[in-house]
């Protein structure tokens, strides 16, 4: 009886030791800070913008520093447009909805202190489906607004994503005012 627990023990642990073996060789690691290509940018936000609060704790998160005044940045982001919609998507028998699609679309530009468009007017649109019972009112309210706030947040790692993947545009503009 005790080598019986003792084999499954063993077998427990090369289970899980073989697990980690897989995740390791799979190339699977957790997303780090964005590596950007500027010291500083500026962000053309409203104050109360939560978009501009979460994206400018990731810049600072990742080294850069978020400067208030354009004129102090090495990058200039634009926002052009910023907007959350809700359409009906199915009605059931009595004509009532069953589902809607909540999105969020996003437009912004990146400059460099001359004016030069280092990332050129860029949209992002992002959709969730979110079914609807009435006679669940507030639990649904709540569940749209957990989906808009992870459409947020998946939001601001795809603008870092492009910031990030811009540094090449801009260490080739560095050079040609370099010579």
């Amino acid at each position: 009886m005790h080598a019986q627990v003792q084999i499954k023990r063993f077998s427990q642990w090369l289970l899980m030791a073989l697990a980690a073996v897989m995740l390791t060789a799979c190339g699977f690691h957790m997303r780090g800070a964005a590596d950007l290509p500027f010291k500083t940018i500026y962000l053309g936000f409203a104050p109360n913008s939560a978009v501009g609060v979460e994206l400018k704790r990731n810049i600072e998160a990742s080294g850069a520093k978020v400067v208030a005044d354009a004129k102090d940045a090495e990058a200039n982001l634009k926002v052009l447009a910023d907007s959350r919609d809700r359409q009906v998507l199915t009605l059931n028998t009595n004509g009532r909805v069953r589902e809607y699609a909540l999105f969020q679309r996003f437009t912004f530009s990146v400059t460099d202190p001359k004016g030069v468009v280092v990332i050129p007017p860029t949209a992002i649109t992002l959709r969730r489906v979110i079914t609807y019972d009435e006679n669940q009112e507030l639990a649904k309210q709540a569940e749209e607004a957990l989906l808009y706030r992870d459409m947020q947040s998946d939001l601001v790692q795809q603008i870092l994503r492009r910031l990030a993947a811009s540094k090449s545009a801009i260490s080739t503009e560095k050079a040609q005012s370099d010579s």
